[in-house]
């Protein structure tokens, strides 16, 4: 099927009209990184078919789709018409003519939501705590309390010192366990927003006393010449007494109230679902092991905090509606909030028996049919390659592909899977992955380029070395320019590379000097 093209400047237009849209950056996250539209949401191709029913649930909601003026899009069309997606269009020249045209493109990812996160700044004006206050309030023994808005994973790679993991919502949640209500609360995050949303949020929850946002974070911790902790693990949130969840209650009803935050019951989720012409997502935003123990049929988890810090990994329909389910009330109102101020629109849903027992609907179920992959054991595998009747095809990223790969095996990602064809020739293609779906995806499209015999090694790279595979390194192969899965922009911010600290702080901060009066208009912000 031919794919309708559409000029850049209608592009711009239909994002920017108020109406329901989503814009699929499909290139890979190297690309999107290093340029891309503000509002566009990474989908790269090497893994379309899994993200996509995801960030689009409505297959009748209009779709636009970036490549790198490369033809990829065209073919990302075909994938997405087959899942069943109606209203599928191409922006002439990708990200190339988008550029050309004078349309702003940014650095980074997530960049909505830390824009959001610096337009706040200026308009509530969070306190402020600098590295050498907190510093100095250590040295003292100062009683506060100390907090890290990051969610596990992020905490446990390094923090400053005596920060306990509670991340943003969950914060403000469990906030009457966690501090006493006239205790200074200092937030700290890997750079700015969250420490700045953060900071905002408990004082929106009802927090009485002084609550400051460390400086810069984690990265201005280590810019100050302090030392973080790495190979921390996160202990459990505190639990909430029945007072302590009336007091939270009172909390998200006050918010609600003050902000006129929409409220919806089962009944009303029911509607919304079966509205085909509104996108809704339903996320319920209450911890994992909440989630995970209480289960509402149909709901994806989205920690509540992680939602407003990473909206774009959840969303991709612009002004679309969400749910946001929780069982108090405050984790969900608070992420409310904020995703108003970028453009969509939510509603608090307290969770109850009718919720817990609707049927779930399968609109957006629809999976890929996947090239079934046969699998070969390591042994057969290299007597395979010695014999030259195949070759092998590492699918893991580029830089653990430099770091080491068995000798003679060919690098590839999914939009090279032509390229990579071609240098295969008649022999079979023995794939390398962590992940059994996008090779599955990637061995389709090199079966369609004329590779006939596609199999996946099992146990991947580890088991190959266990069985003898000569390992070999590539330090500069694939060069920066075809290592495309990779971000190199500021990478190692946070592996002690203190100029890439400079630089992202730099970045980050002049955010909103970027927008146009067009971006400007997307944001709508709530003021004290």
């Amino acid at each position: 099927m031919t794919a309708r093209i559409v000029p850049v400047g209608q592009a711009r237009r239909r994002l920017h009209d108020g109406s329901e849209i989503a814009l699929l950056d499909v290139r890979e996250a190297g690309q999107f990184g290093e340029a891309h539209p503000l509002f566009a949401t990474p989908c790269p191709y090497s893994r379309l078919e899994i993200l996509a029913p995801r960030l689009v649930p409505r297959r009748t909601a209009p779709v636009l789709l970036l490549d790198a003026g490369d033809g990829v899009a065209e073919r990302a069309t075909m994938r997405l018409e087959a899942l069943g997606y109606k209203d599928v269009s191409v922006i002439s020249g990708g990200l190339p003519a988008w550029a050309a045209a004078g349309f702003p493109v940014y650095k980074g990812v997530n960049v909505p939501s830390k824009t959001l996160g610096e337009l706040a700044e200026h308009i509530w004006h969070p306190s402020m705590i600098t590295p050498q206050q907190l510093a100095a309030w250590k040295a003292e023994g100062r009683d506060f309390r100390f907090f890290d808005a990051r969610p596990a994973d992020e905490y446990a790679k390094m923090r400053v010192p005596g920060a306990a993991c509670l991340p943003n919502g969950e914060l403000a949640h469990r906030l009457p366990v966690a501090a006493d209500p006239e205790t200074p609360v200092v937030i700290t995050c890997a750079g700015r927003t969250r420490g700045i949303i953060g900071a905002i949020g408990v004082k929106l929850a009802g927090h009485t006393g002084p609550v400051l946002a460390l400086e810069n974070g984690t990265q201005g911790w280590a810019l100050a010449g302090e030392t973080l902790e790495r190979g921390n693990t996160a202990a459990a949130f505190p639990t909430l007494s029945p007072a302590d969840a009336e007091r939270t209650r009172t909390a998200a009803q006050s918010l609600i109230g003050r902000f006129g935050i929409d409220t919806v019951d089962a009944a009303g989720i029911e509607d919304f679902l079966a509205d085909d012409g509104t996108t809704t997502y339903l996320l319920d935003v209450r911890s994992a092991a909440e989630a995970a123990a209480d289960p509402v049929p149909g709901a994806v988890h989205a920690l509540s905090g992680q939602l407003v810090q990473a909206t774009d990994q959840w969303v991709a329909v612009r002004h679309a509606r969400f749910v946001l389910l929780d069982d108090l009330g405050l984790r969900a109102a608070l992420a409310a909030f904020w995703l108003r101020q970028l453009g969509y629109r939510p509603y608090v849903a307290i969770i109850d028996d009718a919720m817990r027992q609707r049927v779930q609907r399968d609109a957006a179920a629809t999976a890929a049919q996947l090239t079934a992959l046969s699998p070969i054991a390591p042994g057969e595998a290299l007597r395979s390659v010695a014999e030259d009747m195949a070759v092998f095809v590492d699918m893991r990223g580029s830089f653990a592909y430099r770091d080491g790969h068995v000798a003679g095996a060919i690098w590839l990602v999914r939009p090279k899977a032509e390229e990579v064809s071609t240098m295969i020739g008649a022999r079979a293609a023995l794939l390398v992955a962590d992940d059994r779906t996008a090779a599955a995806l990637a061995a389709q499209e090199l079966h369609e380029a004329g590779t006939d015999a596609v199999h996946l090694v099992d146990g991947g790279h580890r088991a190959l070395v266990d069985a003898g595979a000569q390992i070999a390194a590539s330090p500069d192969l694939p060069a920066d320019g075809d290592a495309i899965d990779h971000l190199f922009f500021v990478h190692d911010r946070h592996d002690g590379n203190l100029e890439s600290s400079r630089r992202y702080l730099a970045w980050e901060t002049r955010l909103v000097d970027q927008l146009d009066d067009i971006e400007q208009g997307e944001f709508r912000l709530e003021r004290p």
